[in-house]
């Protein structure tokens, strides 16, 4: 048996995992609880991202990856070995070949890290990709035409905005902004106008179920339970769209500059393009309510959502393998 070519999104809060022939066969959480006293790994994804926040003391739930980028080597390491042991791609004398998405504006040292790291966890030859432009391949654009696309990909840790053409990046931005920092941003702002402490589920949970960018767009309520951070005694509020349209904006207008900047660096003979053809959002970011809307208003072109955003890097990376000797200057280190 031969080892497959797997495709990997090593995504700030979610890993999905492509396999040649098969398709997207993993989407876990970044998430791996250790036992302090002994170093021993004890769960890997769902299992310990359900741990997060209620852990004994000698138990810790490690987000080994911070801002698209390796933040723990070794635990990184022992995540990915974890989940490709458990979808036995490995042939019975061959190890699978890796493609491995990472930010746009990443120095050497932390392609270097993620490379070492995923060739330890099994991978023969590594590739390392930039993520908007996978991701726009995953979302169905046809980057490899003299035209312009663009894509803003918005995931846990980083959000990458990019201008393609002819299989390449003409102009990109990435910064550190973010769904995690959304989900923070939620939690600063219940803590100060509340003076109640919640968890970075709660702030997950409130995200997904009310949160708005768009002023007016939405209009619905959620009951949350925390900490009483005066009398330090459980207590449940309720928040509305409106609170939480307020607490994101900051945020929310860095990712709407950011763009700006791009456009303005794009070509102009691109930029026409874009107009016509629009901005495609993708990754988990793009599903919060209303960006698409705000980014229209500002940005003065259509602007539309992928199919399956949080998705389109790892069928990015599917398509890719599958042309591996289609793409320009390809090469397996």
């Amino acid at each position: 048996m031969y080892a497959r070519d797997i495709g990997i999104d090593l995504g700030t809060a979610n890993v999905l995992i492509h396999v040649k022939g098969k398709g997207i066969v993993l989407n876990e959480p970044s998430v791996v609880a250790i036992d302090n006293h002994t170093g021993r790994v004890l769960a890997v994804g769902e299992e310990a991202r359900r741990m997060v926040g209620r852990t004994p003391g000698n138990i810790v739930a490690i987000r080994p990856l911070k801002d698209g980028v390796i933040a723990d080597f070794d635990v990184t390491e022992a995540m990915l070995k974890h989940f490709i042991n458990k979808l036995n791609v490995k042939g019975f004398l061959s190890k699978p070949r890796m493609l491995v998405c990472c930010p746009t504006n990443i120095t050497a040292v932390e392609k270097k890290a993620i490379k070492e790291a995923a060739e330890k966890s099994g991978g023969k030859n590594v590739m390392l990709e930039e993520e908007p432009k996978v991701a726009a391949i995953g979302a169905g654009m046809d980057i490899f035409q003299p035209s312009g696309n663009m894509v803003v990909d918005i995931g846990g840790g980083t959000t990458d905005v990019a201008v393609l053409s002819m299989g390449d990046i003409v102009t990109a931005s990435s910064i550190k902004m973010a769904g995690d920092k959304f989900d923070n941003e939620i939690i600063q702002y219940i803590k100060r106008e509340y003076k109640l402490l919640i968890g970075e589920r709660t702030g997950e949970d409130i995200k997904v179920k009310v949160a708005t960018v768009f002023p007016g767009s939405r209009n619905e309520e959620i009951d949350i339970r925390g900490r009483d951070m005066v009398s330090g005694l459980p207590r449940t509020i309720t928040v509305k769209s409106t609170e939480i349209e307020e607490a994101l904006r900051e945020s929310i207008y860095t990712i709407v500059q950011t763009s700006k900047s791009v456009l303005e660096r794009t070509p102009p003979e691109l930029s026409a393009d874009i107009i016509d053809r629009g901005v495609i959002l993708t990754g988990g970011g793009a599903l919060l309510h209303g960006l698409d809307m705000l980014l229209a208003e500002e940005l003065k072109v259509p602007v539309l959502i992928a199919e399956n955003p949080m998705e389109c890097v790892a069928i990015g990376t599917g398509i890719m393998l599958e042309n591996l000797d289609k793409l320009p200057r390809r090469k397996f280190s």
